[in-house]
């Protein structure tokens, strides 16, 4: 079946291994090297299992095949799990010599089938037994899904859950006990992911991090496949190039909007309080460069719009002032677009995305194929096991609008008819000043999420450690304290900091004291719309 074909183009990176081990195995080693010879997994088979220590090489199919170092010493099982008679993942879980008890999963981002390796290295290495799937297929296009739908559901939440319960399997076989605790970290696409599962997965996680969710996925599709119809190609009327982008319109944002905050940084803190307005960008009759025509302010405007429905009825809300360019700004079709509509939505391998409507979009929502929206508010399963779920999202985000994740807290806040501050027990929202789609940006936005980006261990500067003792020791995080680093490595030094305040509050510099110091920011009053 074609799902086997994949998995013998993918087996061929994963058993390139370069082993930094001693030529004496110990019994961690040999029960990481017999584990694959007892296949009594249930749905599962193991392809390699296999000891890797810290220091060495591996080369991995991360959309493509890439060198990464093992940063501690793991056993690491490749597998592949059926999850219908036509579908089934890729999967990894690593288990770390120097176990803390607790186990985690990782999710996808857009349309990707590929493992998240790098959060694998970065949550076996602070102790965690680590899972992550290829979310039912391979590569970045939705062409597996096409006339499927359990690929479909596998990439929307069965790949997270199945990874989780298979995982947590092998974990217990290999250590010979249980996991004590379960987390989820996960972003964008994951974001989702691990929402789908407080949602509707309660039992799978009792500690959830989701960045910059794109839930309302189906309408996100369709807000992002309408920025073609906004900007025009390139050298369209209505096209804005980056040039004038990030020198021109990104200036005049922050020059009516950066000091909201009472400190001009280049950081808006709190882009719910931006009118931003760019009629003065204007091209005066003799003006010839640094300026908008008429059709490219409209441009901007629309892009600072939501998107609403023939009936008036959001679709999905605008894209927050600030944002960075790229992504949705360059005058192309949006490739998640493209794949979800053609091979999902519309059934159609030669439906031309730029030609998307408001009916299109219609459609979309209506079909919500295995549920991909993510937009449930009853949250009272999830919060009835005492589970617990921390939730962020860059306001600079170029891709999915942080409005978005704003609007859904208040639609959790509806549904279960309660309060911030009841929400609070189990749900906390955190807004992220300065960074755009799950990093980058000038913000503080070293949170301890993974990667490359560097972290500390204490719970108030590191979002997966605060989760970690809000579940086990019941302290939850108020807000997250950010750092932004000047240069990389051991080299690296802390640039400034600040204090990620809880929503719905937010961030304003108390006028005096060193605005590089959290403490020169106080909390303040209450967020627009809260």
């Amino acid at each position: 079946m074609w799902f086997e074909k994949v998995q013998l183009k993918i087996l061929r990176f994963s058993f390139d291994v370069i082993h930094a081990t001693s030529s004496v195995a110990d019994q961690f080693e040999q029960d990481c090297a017999s584990l694959a010879a007892k296949q009594s997994f249930t749905i599962t088979t193991i392809f390699f299992s296999q000891y890797a220590a810290a220091g060495s090489n591996i080369i991995v199919q991360a959309m493509g095949p890439t060198t990464l170092k093992i940063p501690g010493n793991i056993c690491r099982i490749g597998a592949y799990a059926a999850t219908s008679n036509r579908s089934g993942i890729n999967f990894e879980t690593w288990l770390p010599r120097n176990w803390t008890g607790s186990f985690v999963s990782h999710g996808n981002g857009g349309l990707s089938g590929s493992i998240d390796y790098s959060s694998l290295a970065y949550t076996s290495s602070n102790g965690f037994a680590a899972v992550s799937a290829n979310s039912g297929h391979n590569g970045s296009s939705g062409i597996t899904m096409y006339q499927n739908p359990d690929v479909v559901a596998d990439f929307v939440w069965r790949s997270v859950h199945t990874g989780a319960v298979v995982g947590k399997e092998m974990t217990k076989a290999f250590y010979g006990r249980p996991h004590t605790k379960s987390y989820y970290l996960g972003y964008s696409t994951g974001g989702r992911q691990g929402w789908r599962a407080v949602q509707n997965n309660p039992e799978d996680f009792d500690g959830v991090v989701a960045r910059a969710p794109a839930f309302a996925f189906n309408n996100l599709t369709s807000w992002s496949g309408n920025f073609l119809h906004i900007t025009g190609p390139p050298g369209s009327s209505t096209f804005v190039s980056k040039t004038l982008w990030d020198e021109v319109i990104l200036k005049d944002i922050m020059k009516q909007c950066d000091s909201l905050d009472d400190f001009v940084d280049g950081i808006i803190e709190d882009p719910s309080l931006c009118k931003y307005d760019p009629q003065s960008l204007l091209c005066k009759a003799d003006q010839k460069s640094g300026c908008l025509t008429e059709p490219q302010v409209n441009t901007v405007r629309k892009t600072h719009s939501s998107l609403l429905q023939k009936d008036g009825s959001l679709i999905y809300p605008r894209m927050q002032p600030g944002a960075e360019y790229g992504g949705l700004f360059g005058g192309r079709v949006f490739d998640t677009t493209k794949e979800w509509y053609r091979y999902v939505i519309k059934g159609d391998p030669k439906w031309d995305p730029a030609t998307i409507t408001l009916d299109d979009m219609a459609l979309a929502a209506n079909i919500n194929p295995a549920n991909a929206e993510t937009w449930e508010g009853d949250l009272s399963a999830f919060k009835a096991r005492a589970g617990r779920v921390l939730h962020y999202h860059g306001l600079i985000d170029n891709l999915i609008s942080s409005d978005n994740s704003a609007r859904y807290y208040g639609h959790v806040l509806k549904t279960l008819i309660t309060t911030p501050a009841q929400l609070d027990e189990f749900y906390r929202y955190f807004r992220i000043s300065g960074i755009g789609h799950c990093g980058g940006g000038p913000g503080a936005g070293a949170i301890g999420q993974g990667g490359n980006v560097p972290a500390t261990s204490e719970p108030e500067s590191n979002v997966l450690k605060s989760t970690v003792r809000w579940v086990e020791e019941g302290k939850a995080p108020e807000y997250i304290l950010g750092t932004r680093f000047a240069g990389t490595g051991g080299s690296a030094k802390i640039s400034f900091q600040r204090r990620h305040r809880k929503y719905p509050r937010r961030n304003q510099y108390k006028g005096t004291g060193d605005a590089n110091k959290a403490d020169s920011w106080q909390k303040c009053k209450l967020a627009r719309g809260a």
